[in-house]
């Protein structure tokens, strides 16, 4: 992601909303806090740093997931980046449920490019995205190859995670090139 956003790693941001007290930790969890003395208050991590959200090639906010458990699914964050005076948890709310909505507010995304993903790729994975964008206006691909391709290339980049299927076809990848033939599988 974004180098200067780094400068936020290892920092803590805190909202109070009536008994609740949310810790949000950039690139590390969102934790939630009753507030309450009640003998069995609720105490847990809402989610982990997982991945980011990119929409119209900008990243848009970070993804927490595979929080405490919650009905039959993990619960999950998702952090809105907005531009603000000073660096603060603005705002939580819970929009369905186990899915939680934080704003943080910071300067480090008020300039017009600061949240650009292309810049924060290499320049391998530059040269991918210039050739796609030179394949669709070709119109030798649809937007939706289009893109397919920059999905890859986020993930590649590990702005994404890759889905579990490319992980299983990865392990499958890697088991089939162990043995070329079954007389070496069987010795």
């Amino acid at each position: 992601g974004p180098a200067h956003l780094f400068r936020l790693a290892g920092k803590c941001f805190s909202f109070v909303e009536s008994t609740y007290k949310y810790e949000f930790c950039p690139f590390h969890n969102v934790t939630q806090h009753e507030q309450t003395f009640r003998w069995n208050a609720y105490s847990g991590i809402l989610g982990i740093w997982h991945e980011w959200e990119i929409d119209n090639n900008t990243f848009v906010g970070m993804w927490m997931r595979e929080g405490d458990s919650c009905e039959t699914k993990s619960r999950q964050t998702k952090v809105h980046l907005v531009c603000g005076r000073s660096n603060k948890l603005a705002y939580v709310s819970e929009p369905s449920t186990c899915v939680y909505s934080l704003t943080f507010e910071t300067p480090l995304v008020c300039h017009p490019h600061s949240l650009l993903v292309y810049p924060t790729l290499t320049e391998a994975l530059q040269k991918k995205w210039d050739e796609a964008e030179q394949l669709l206006y070709d119109q030798l691909i649809t937007d939706q190859g289009y893109k397919k391709i920059l999905k890859e290339i986020f993930e590649e980049a590990g702005l994404l995670k890759a889905t579990e299927e490319k992980e299983v076809e990865k392990q499958n990848k890697k088991i089939s090139l162990k043995f070329e033939t079954v007389e070496k599988c069987n010795k």
